[in-house]
């Protein structure tokens, strides 16, 4: 860069500041003079013009290169792909309401975990506080345990139902029963249908745990 500004600055010290016969005439030449006046006078006039010519081109650098900043600036605005409001948070949804997270447990969990039917309240469960934990992950298949609310789970259900159709709300309920009071739990190789405040501990061919992170 700095090679090719110094080339721009030999080219018009070349076309604009070498001796012009007619700046030469415009300047005031010594009386009764011998030639070395004259020349002073013109090596006066090359170092005044080179000195305008090269602060002259010194503001036009800087100006096209705010140009061409500004101009990519506005490019970048137009882009018709171009979000602005990208960068704002977005809320998330879940696709069934009766699939619950709590987040109230967010960096806590559930001693000792309790399931339990629609009537028990969802959260963190304690001796003190028994709650039917809703952030349940199963460590045998990794996928998040749903739950249904006064809902049971039909006698027919088996192994390949769940491993096909979790966790797609809209084929799984055709093998949901509508039932008062009882919750449907289920994950991708295991199902349960709860009706009282059950501790998971003795339930043993479950592999449910209380995760410390809810799903959204």
């Amino acid at each position: 860069m700095a090679k090719d500004l110094d080339e721009l600055l030999d080219e018009v010290e070349s076309k604009f500041c070498r001796p012009d016969p007619l700046r030469l005439g415009m300047v005031e030449q010594p009386r009764g003079g011998g030639g070395g006046g004259g020349g002073g006078g013109g090596i006066l006039s090359n170092d005044r013009n080179r000195a305008e010519a090269k602060e002259n081109l010194r503001s036009t650098e800087t100006f096209k290169k705010e140009h061409d900043l500004d101009s990519l600036i506005n490019e970048i605005f137009e882009e018709p792909n171009f979000d602005k409001k990208r960068f704002k948070l977005k809320s998330k949804s879940s696709g069934n309401a009766s699939v619950r997270a709590s987040i109230q447990g967010l960096g806590k969990s559930c001693s000792p975990v309790y399931l339990g039917g629609s009537a028990v309240a969802c959260g963190i469960g304690t001796n003190t506080s028994q709650r039917a934990c809703d952030h349940l992950r199963c460590i045998a298949c990794d996928f998040w345990v749903v739950s249904y609310n006064d809902y049971g789970w039909d006698k027919s259900c088996d192994y390949l139902f769940f491993r096909n159709n979790m966790p797609e709300f809209h084929k799984l309920k055709t093998k949901l029963i509508k039932k008062k009071g009882t919750r449907a739990y289920a994950c991708q190789c295991s199902w349960r249908t709860i009706e009282e405040l059950t501790d998971l501990q003795t339930d043993h061919h479950l592999r449910w745990v209380c995760a410390t992170e809810p799903v959204f």
